[in-house]
């Protein structure tokens, strides 16, 4: 039995370029990636071994040439965390966070430098701002930039840096003469290292790094020149917050479409399915309407996207409603599950416990929520 779970025919609005975007990275997550996430859960490894596949899509590549369009991306992130949070949080901090921060805020030949190579992954790179001491509160961050005669004498120390340890680059965001600013590090630079976060419960399959900076010389030319704010970093994480409102959605239809599958093959009272029951029947179409709620709210952020008319207060209300709905509804389907939803026979325990972490980072949902609450008072309440 197929079911679908476009309930309110959103694919009838997709074009021929997004149908094929959908079917083309549904298929390398379906053939490439899928098969081996139990194996890198239990490890606790990222799988590098997708990446060659993930390149040939083309969809980062697009994304450095500015022909990948707000709602393709998004579908691409949709259909990328359908293999899980962790895949698409590579993508996204390679596109949404590093791409996008050295096309916003760099020079033309800092774009021609590295965008080309980050589209293609033959370069990986990561996204220095949060801190061990400061995640919710960037501005304290002690990370410092010092002038020299050549360049620029970096020290400090990042945490929670997702592909920290692949990276060959590194935006590291620093306080220059008290203002923050933005650097492009190359990762082999003396004095940078990068140190594996090990003993995660969530985002096993993740490369999350502490990054340590012990008096990094750069020259002026690593300098983001727009950069030169704390406002320029957070224009990058609402780049990345965006792409983790659409993939989220992609989380929550994994997770229902496993378990709705679940409940019609498994015999419960009397041989009938699990799936015949009211209380089972009543939670499906619960979710089914929330993950088409999440759907539609998407699809809006991509529709102002588009047009160049998103604003933050926006993508902070699709950051936060869809990670909390998609956290809900793995919750649910896990409980479906009965024993089975805490084994690896399954995949909605590995995105149950991923979304926990996508829920706090890049904004936690306390912070989108203050965001939103100044918009709606104009009365900031961060202190």
């Amino acid at each position: 039995m197929e079911t679908t779970l476009d309930l309110l025919d959103l694919e009838a609005d997709w074009t021929g370029e997004h149908k094929e975007i959908v079917s083309s990275v549904r298929r390398y997550v379906d053939t490439e990636v899928l098969p081996r996430m139990k194996e890198h859960q239990r490890a606790g490894t990222f799988p590098k071994d997708v990446l060659p596949g993930l390149a040939k899509l083309g969809l980062l590549e697009a994304l450095a040439t500015n022909s990948l369009d707000p709602v393709a991306y998004g579908l691409a992130m949709r259909e990328l965390e359908r293999a899980g949070s962790t895949i698409r949080s590579f993508a996204s901090v390679q596109g949404s966070l590093v791409m996008s921060a050295i096309e916003m805020l760099g020079t033309d030949s800092q774009k021609k430098e590295w965008l080309p190579s980050l589209g293609r992954l033959e370069a990986i790179g990561c996204f220095g701002l949060t801190e061990p001491d400061f995640g919710s509160n960037p501005a304290g961050m002690r990370t410092k930039a010092e002038k020299t005669a050549k360049g620029y004498k970096l020290s400090g120390q990042k945490c929670w840096i997702t592909n920290g340890m692949a990276a060959k680059v590194a935006v590291i965001w620093a306080k220059l003469d008290g203002t923050v600013n933005g650097f492009l590090v190359p990762t082999a630079t003396p004095g940078f290292e990068a140190r594996e976060i090990r003993d995660k419960w969530s985002f096993r399959t993740s490369d999350t790094a502490e990054l340590f900076l012990q008096d990094v010389e750069v020259p002026e030319s690593a300098r983001l020149p727009k950069a030169q704010s704390l406002g320029s970093a957070l224009k990058c994480l609402n780049q990345a917050r965006y792409g983790i409102a659409w993939g989220v959605v992609g989380a929550a239809m994994a997770c229902f479409e496993e378990t709705r599958r679940y409940l019609v093959e498994r015999p419960q009272f009397n041989g009938r399915p699990l799936a015949s029951h009211q209380l089972i029947q009543s939670k499906l179409a619960w979710m089914a309407t929330e993950i088409t709620t999440m759907q539609l709210l998407a699809k809006r952020l991509g529709e102002l996207k588009s047009e160049d008319r998103l604003q933050p207060q926006q993508v902070s209300l699709g950051k936060m409603n869809n990670c909390r709905k998609a956290l809900e509804v793995a919750r649910t389907c896990r409980d479906l599950l009965g024993a089975a939803g805490i084994h690896h026979e399954h995949h909605v325990g590995r995105h149950l416990t991923d979304l926990e972490t996508v829920l706090t980072y890049e904004g936690t949902e306390h912070i989108h929520s203050l965001i939103l609450g100044e918009h709606l008072t104009g009365i900031p309440a961060y202190v």
